[in-house]
């Protein structure tokens, strides 16, 4: 079985034309049998592409509908967190010099031990420099 953190970047991918990439769609079909975990703020990082995308007419309201189909029957594992995880991400944040956003997937992949997709060059870095391996 397949798992991994999941980073908005990689599900951005997925769900706008004009990002789609061989690497997006490999990703993408490691999830026919396995999972992927996430924190709670890609929830909200994911809408916001949505959003954003739509605003700048890269997508239709339509596209927008049907990428939020798409994520929500994707096996896609939401770890909840209390206000404790604040303290390792911030540690996690500064050790690395990652924002607080991307600092959240890093995080959670050390704590699950699980390996990281991202496209992001600075989390992909960091990652590697805390020896978190990359899907």
């Amino acid at each position: 079985m397949n798992r991994f953190v999941l980073d908005c970047s990689v599900s951005a991918a997925w769900c706008l034309k004009d990002e789609a990439s061989d690497e997006a769609r490999r990703y993408l079909e490691l999830l026919g049998d396995g999972e992927a975990f996430v924190p709670p703020l890609w929830t909200v990082e994911m809408t916001d592409v949505l959003v954003l995308a739509e605003r700048k007419r890269r997508v239709t309201g339509e596209d927008a509908a049907l990428a939020l189909d798409l994520l929500e029957r994707l096996p896609i594992v939401i770890v909840e967190a209390g206000t404790s995880v604040m303290r390792r991400v911030r540690a996690v944040a500064t050790r690395h010099g990652l924002t607080a956003y991307d600092a959240c997937y890093l995080d959670l992949a050390l704590e699950r031990q699980l390996p990281l997709a991202s496209f992001d060059r600075t989390l992909r870095s960091a990652a590697k420099v805390a020896r978190v391996s990359l899907v």
